[in-house]
């Protein structure tokens, strides 16, 4: 077992681009991964930066650590199309500022952010520096070295292609004597001390694996090495592009997010003139069996910023490396037919 395990850490390592796989850290979900990185980092009077781009999963635990803690948070803005700007972030930075965490892409746009250049102003000002890869890995190819990350946490669910239940943070090498674990207990390792051990990655994995999970995240990361993520981001762009220019032909329709293939990801937000989100997203999933997410998809200040959270927030078609023409197609001319019906009503 502790070899299979092994071998998963390998080849996730490998497809980020990490120094050695011990700088992997398997968790329970990216969740996991982003709490943490930001409670094992953050102390009381840490002031640290954030986005409005940003999931609950890092808006959430940097409220708590506001209320409970003392730390102070900045949440730059971003521009219509919801992509943040380096120079916000740089005027952000204060004497005590300690870390910036910054979602790769928007989980409601699709928008890919500036992590590169935000991760070299991190590094010219000594800051730390977490990227949330949750809507990014396993879509785009990732060298969490390149891009300057001091963190990099994702979920196997997803772009990896693995089970639920399992997550990774990636920690850069030294990184982890400023990250505290959350938990302690067995390791299996240095069993003869009654302190956590301090070497990579039992420092953070106490207790039994989720050995299927990881085992199956393993199996997602060999795949995508054997296809090859070059490969799949240029189908995922192709299918995208299709995508978009159908949708926007269809009158009522507003797309949320960039136009540039090289600034999103297949995510692909819209709104529909007479429609609520969450009624327009039951009739593509009763009607042509089109599963799609609506609503504000856990990212509130992402859709007050776009001006659509007081109508439900929108409907979010994603797109992956096993979807064809023929789906974009299909969900083309679903669109068409009910924002048709909805306009002549």
């Amino acid at each position: 077992v502790e070899r299979l395990i092994n071998d998963a850490r390998r080849r996730l390592a490998d497809l980020l681009g990490a120094e050695e796989p011990s700088r992997i850290v398997f968790t329970c979900n990216c969740t996991d991964s982003l709490n943490l990185a930001m409670h094992g980092i953050l102390r009381e009077g840490d002031h640290v930066i954030t986005s409005v781009v940003e999931h609950n999963s890092v808006l959430r635990p940097l409220r708590y650590l506001e209320e409970t803690a003392n730390v102070q948070v900045t949440r730059v803005g971003c521009s219509p199309e919801g992509i943040i700007d380096p120079d916000d972030v740089r005027a952000a930075i204060q004497p005590n500022t300690r870390l910036i965490a910054l979602v790769h892409a928007s989980n409601v746009t699709g928008a890919l952010q500036p992590v590169a250049e935000v991760g070299h102003l991190a590094r010219e000002r000594e800051l730390l520096y977490l990227v949330d890869a949750a809507q990014s890995v396993g879509h785009v190819p990732i060298n969490a070295r390149e891009i300057g990350a001091d963190l990099l946490a994702g979920p196997g669910h997803k772009g990896l292609m693995g089970p639920l239940g399992i997550g990774f943070l990636y920690i850069a090498p030294g990184i982890e004597e400023q990250v505290r674990p959350v938990r302690q207990g067995g390791t299996g390792t240095q069993s003869v001390i009654d302190q956590q051990p301090s070497t990579m990655p039992d420092k953070y994995e106490s207790g039994n694996h989720n050995v299927p999970a990881i085992l199956g995240l393993g199996a997602g990361a060999a795949f995508l090495a054997e296809r090859g993520l070059q490969e799949i981001r240029r189908h995922d762009q192709d299918l995208t592009n299709s995508l978009l220019e159908g949708i926007e032909s269809v009158d009522g329709v507003t797309v949320h997010g960039p136009k540039e293939l090289d600034q999103r990801v297949g995510v692909v937000s819209i709104t529909i003139d007479g429609h609520d989100p969450q009624d327009f997203a039951t009739m593509l999933d009763s009607a042509y069996s089109i599963q799609v997410r609506a609503g504000l998809h856990c990212a509130p200040l992402m859709h007050q910023a776009l001006g659509t959270a007081a109508g439900g927030g929108t409907v979010r078609l994603s797109l992956g490396a096993f979807n064809t023409d023929e789906d974009v197609k299909a969900a083309v001319e679903a669109v068409r037919e009910i924002a048709a019906a909805g306009l002549e009503a």
